[in-house]
């Protein structure tokens, strides 16, 4: 146990990987749903108020009449797509979660909703000229490495019907944090672990080019140790520019939030509206 953990006193490698699952473990997955479904907390999907908000904005940027089909990349349990099934949109959810899109499903079944859940990895998506509206929502983007952005932008654009439009929001600067080190210790289990455990987190900051930022959590129960390294980016309106650009997308606009916020240079978060082709 102590060799193993003398390997978490250093600074992990740039894209090191976790030792375990995340998004499917059998633990941490059931947690993650739990947040998603609960209306009153923002972890992992925002208030049911403002998915409302969220979805009454998109429906008049991109109207279901003339952008029928909606592509919900991260859709998680689906508390987005069913929204948008409901105002009127053909809509296909994409996660790497299987129990998120196992109740996504069987939702669209109580619901008699006719959505299209696919459990898989939306960078490896294939899609060409499908889709009138591309959505990906909640800081899924500035997880992903640069090298895997711009992998994403460009099946994105690709999956794009002519004049189709992707929305997507980014953490700025102000979310990054500094470099730390604490402890804790769960009696009864907690979100990371079933059993009793210690978990020793950690933040660190890269001078990569993508100023990328690691949230590393090690889990210890008697039997073992697992690491979990998150990664993440922040962007200026600048920077995000010059990325999008490179995949051919040279319409665009700015918000402060996914539900049609104005735009500002002190925000935490902004959206970005895409267009594959020029406006009009």
């Amino acid at each position: 146990m102590f060799n193993e953990l003398k390997k978490y006193t250093t600074k992990p490698k740039l894209y090191a990987p976790s030792t375990n699952k995340f998004w499917d473990d059998e633990h941490i997955s059931k947690g993650m749903l739990e947040a998603h479904l609960n209306p009153n907390w923002d972890a992992a999907t925002r208030k049911s108020e403002f998915l409302d908000k969220s979805v009454n904005w998109i429906s008049k940027i991109a109207p279901s009449p003339q952008y029928k089909f909606l592509l919900d990349l991260g859709c998680g349990p689906g508390l987005y797509a069913e929204r948008f099934n409901s105002a009127g949109y053909s809509v296909t959810g994409v996660d790497f979660s299987k129990r998120s899109i196992a109740y996504a499903k069987e939702q669209a079944l109580l619901n008699k909703s006719n959505i299209q859940y696919h459990y898989k990895n939306y960078l490896t998506i294939d899609y060409i000229e499908k889709f009138d509206v591309i959505i990906l929502i909640y800081c899924d983007y500035p997880a992903l490495s640069n090298t895997d952005r711009l992998i994403l932008l460009r099946k994105v654009y690709q999956a794009l019907k002519p004049n189709g439009k992707f929305i997507f929001d980014v953490f700025t600067p102000l979310m990054r944090k500094h470099e730390s080190r604490s402890w804790y210790y769960c009696e009864d289990g907690g979100f990371l672990c079933e059993k009793p455990h210690i978990c020793l987190e950690s933040v660190y900051q890269y001078n990569d080019e993508d100023n990328t930022e690691l949230r590393q959590s090690i889990v210890i129960t008697e039997e073992n140790v697992n690491c979990y390294n998150i990664w993440d980016h922040f962007f200026t309106k600048e920077v995000l520019l010059t990325e999008i650009q490179t995949a051919g997308f040279n319409a665009y606009e700015f918000y402060g939030d996914i539900a049609g916020k104005e735009f500002s240079d002190t925000g935490e978060l902004f959206v970005v509206f895409l267009q594959n082709r020029s406006f009009g």
